[in-house]
């Protein structure tokens, strides 16, 4: 079973003229395989912080605070040590690599994530299956890696990636975003096949609970202030698409 354990994690962000701005304020959070949790809130609150900070952006300075993978210091490791680990964020924004074809990048985030190179054979049987699952046009492996992309097929490559690489924990930062109904329910199918295996756990990063029709997570935080001010289960997304976040962003902004 892997455990993703955050403790007092403080974050801060240099903004280039007053020095560094703390963004996160003390946020503890577990999660282990077989559950899926839910980060809520408004912009600015901190939830995308706390997605890249786990993934080891260097723009984001640890000042306080642990995370550690099945008891392992993540954040002593390099980014490419933390995917090793079984680590795996889905981005709000995926950057375009021109003359880099969906399939070459697969195959080298496969072998640089095994320790080994799948044989060719077995690499193309395993991605068409996945692009099958999520609806992808099988031309879309020789297309130059998000260049062109739109919204949709970004956050379905998005999802071919944690299909493909099967890490202990996949942090989702917005992969709601810029989708139609049809795409978020193909993304959300994939998002719970992935979750099904049981092995694997969930930190899906959202501000809406359109998502969290096709996708049940079993715990559902809320995040204001750079912090988290309310935790719950399925129920307390039901609130906030009532309530909205008035009251939470209040309490995180008194603390």
């Amino acid at each position: 079973m892997a455990t993703l354990e955050i403790r007092d994690l403080r974050v801060s962000v240099g903004d280039g003229s007053d020095g560094a701005k703390e963004i996160l304020r003390g946020v503890d959070l577990t999660v282990r395989s077989g559950e899926t949790h839910a980060i809520m809130g408004p912009n600015g609150s901190g939830k995308s912080t706390l997605a890249y900070a786990i993934a080891g952006h260097p723009k984001y300075e640890i000042t306080a605070g642990t995370v550690t993978l099945d008891g392992e210091d993540v954040l002593a490791m390099s980014v490419d040590e933390r995917a090793r680990a079984g680590l795996f964020l889905a981005m709000q924004y995926p950057v375009e690599v021109p003359g880099v074809s969906v399939s070459n990048f697969l195959r080298s985030a496969v072998t640089a994530v095994r320790g080994e190179a799948p044989k060719l054979r077995v690499f193309t049987k395993e991605m068409k299956a996945a692009m099958d699952a999520l609806s992808i046009d099988p031309d879309f492996a020789q297309r130059s890696l998000n260049e062109g992309f739109s919204g949709g097929e970004k956050k379905r490559h998005e999802i071919l990636q944690l299909e493909m690489l099967k890490p202990k924990i996949a942090v989702l930062d917005e992969t709601d975003s810029g989708l139609d109904v049809d795409a978020l329910k193909v993304v959300s199918e994939g998002i719970n096949r992935f979750g099904a295996a049981g092995d694997t756990g969930v930190l899906l990063i959202t501000h809406y609970t359109r998502i969290l029709r096709y996708v049940r997570p079993e715990f559902v935080h809320v995040f204001a202030g750079g912090r988290i001010v309310e935790e719950g289960g399925p129920e307390l997304a039901e609130v906030l698409e009532n309530e909205g976040y008035e009251k939470y962003v209040k309490a995180g902004a008194s603390s």
